[in-house]
């Protein structure tokens, strides 16, 4: 009698559990710290690429297979940024449901040049015309949309969490954790410096965690995912994602402020990879990057030769490195045009430890750092 009592203890007590809390899979260490944000004690959660890591060169290891299978829900970025995810889910055999972060959101679309050697550079760099419209996406999405989870002014009506990843992903990378934009007036999105054969991550460039305009989106969604899920548990999940947007919105008007005194033609900043479109859109930013969208595409010496005459011509020297980038790339441009390496900016991960360890600090680390360098410069 007294171990059937116990049995029946055990079994109520992962049956709570199980309607209490949700085991969620994220790709990457910047999704993974959002939802841990917005599902507070209700989730755990695994991200596949761990902090410091590169979700561009990422290869699955057996345990994502393990943690994949046992998830409830699966929170990918899309916009073809994982490339590994789609046939990981498939060897898993998952039946979690895979909610797109990036739905809805302002879509920085790539050109047919952005896939090729460029003989002008000048053409092609992320300088945001002063027209730029900076309607500040989230607007409209002030409420996230949870009272009805339909999100319809940002083209959320259904969500399509199940299996809703991309069709084109079409290159390996993939941790175990612990560790059209028509309203900004960009139609003519042919400003990407990157001179060089680009790893293809689609139509689209998939780094648009780095608008803090986009992140409130992706909050949201992650928020519609969690209230699908776990519905007894909504409240909490739209709450913690209303405090989460509000915090995003006073670090804006902080990056807004940072760089008021700043002209838009002395907001030129170099880099590894061109992980920051969505930032120069933002904030009137000019990117130049050797390499392209992902850091699988190697450099080849006209790439660097072009940066490096774009660097003198244009006299920018807010030289950076990157957290998940072979620093080896800055290094030459900054021994060959006599720049020193101003510090470094976090682009597709959070840092192990410290301020970038969470991706609020990971962005107000990156505007510190860029800040700073262009009023030392300007």
């Amino acid at each position: 009698m007294r171990s059937s009592i116990v049995a029946l203890t055990l079994l109520s007590t992962t049956s709570l559990a199980s309607a209490d809390s949700l085991d969620v899979v994220a790709s990457f260490s910047i999704l993974a710290d959002m939802t841990r944000v917005v599902g507070g004690d209700h989730v755990s959660v695994t991200s596949l690429v761990g902090p410091g890591e590169d979700a561009h060169v990422y290869q699955p290891i057996p345990t994502d297979v393990v943690a994949v299978t046992g998830a409830d829900l699966v929170i990918t970025n899309g916009l073809g940024f994982e490339g590994f995810l789609e046939r990981l889910i498939e060897a898993s055999d998952s039946q979690a449901t895979i909610v797109t972060a990036s739905t809805g959101i302002d879509v920085i679309e790539v050109g047919e040049d952005d896939h090729h050697d460029h003989d002008d550079h000048d053409d092609h760099a992320h300088a945001h015309d002063d027209d730029h419209n900076h309607d500040h996406a989230h607007d409209d999405h002030d409420d996230h949309g949870h009272d009805d989870h339909a999100h319809d002014d940002h083209g959320h009506d259904d969500h399509d969490h199940d299996h809703a990843h991309d069709d084109d992903h079409d290159h390996d990378h993939g941790h175990d954790d612990e560790h059209a934009h028509d309203d900004h007036g960009h139609e003519d999105h042919d400003h990407h410096d990157h001179a060089h054969h680009d790893h293809d991550h689609g139509p689209n460039d998939p780094h648009a965690w780095q608008s803090l305009d986009a992140a409130q989106i992706y909050v949201a969604n992650i928020a519609d995912g969690l209230c699908e899920a776990l519905p007894g548990h909504c409240d909490e999940f739209t709450a913690n994602a209303q405090a989460y947007a509000s915090e995003l919105e006073a670090l804006e008007a902080n990056w807004e402020a940072a760089l008021a005194d700043v002209a838009v033609d002395g907001r030129t900043i170099i880099t590894s990879h061109d992980a920051f479109g969505y930032l120069a859109r933002d904030f009137d930013l000019t990117i130049l990057a050797a390499q392209g969208m992902s850091t699988e595409s190697e450099a080849s010496a006209a790439d660097v030769a072009a940066i490096i005459d774009q660097i003198l011509e244009t006299g920018a020297r807010a030289l950076f490195v990157e957290n998940i980038s072979d620093p080896r790339l800055i290094e030459q441009i900054a021994d060959e045009t006599g720049l020193t390496v101003t510090g470094t900016l976090y682009s597709d991960a959070l840092s192990v430890e410290g301020e970038a360890s969470t991706y609020l600090g990971m962005m107000a680390s990156n505007l510190r750092a860029i800040s700073e360098a262009l009023q030392a410069t300007n």
